[in-house]
């Protein structure tokens, strides 16, 4: 992972004083603000089926493997995966979290149904 210490080493912080004591996930979230096309309803929705369907691109890569053993390469499904991170963003800062707390949640969720043996099974509260 790419850390605060990282990105002044690579002179970051000088090319952009405004992100100086942002760790990686705010520098992101702030850079798909950027990004945002649309506003109100309609960009909870844009990003909402936008998730889905980057989403639906990475399943189809899987699906033509199994069935035509069709091959990608790691950069297009990585190109893939980069934009249900930023569909997953842009949803995250929507409500005022960021990527940051996304991570951190999912952390704890998944860290504690190991912990008690749920990694397995269906339902959210298990």
């Amino acid at each position: 992972m790419i850390s605060s210490k990282d990105l002044e080493s690579f002179g970051y912080y000088e090319m952009f004083p405004e992100y100086e004591g942002k760790d990686w996930t705010e520098i992101y979230s702030d850079w798909v603000e950027k990004k945002i096309l649309t506003s109100g309803n309609d960009r909870l929705y844009e990003n909402t089926l936008g998730l889905v369907g980057e989403a639906g691109e990475v399943a189809e890569k899987m699906k033509k493997l199994v069935r035509d053993s069709s091959r990608f390469t790691n950069e297009e499904i990585m190109k893939e995966l980069g934009d249900v991170v930023f569909y997953a963003t842009a949803l995250a800062n929507i409500y005022g979290k960021g990527l940051r707390e996304v991570i951190d949640l999912n952390m704890k969720k998944l860290d504690d149904r190991q912990k008690r043996g749920k990694l397995q099974g269906s339902g959210d509260n298990r």
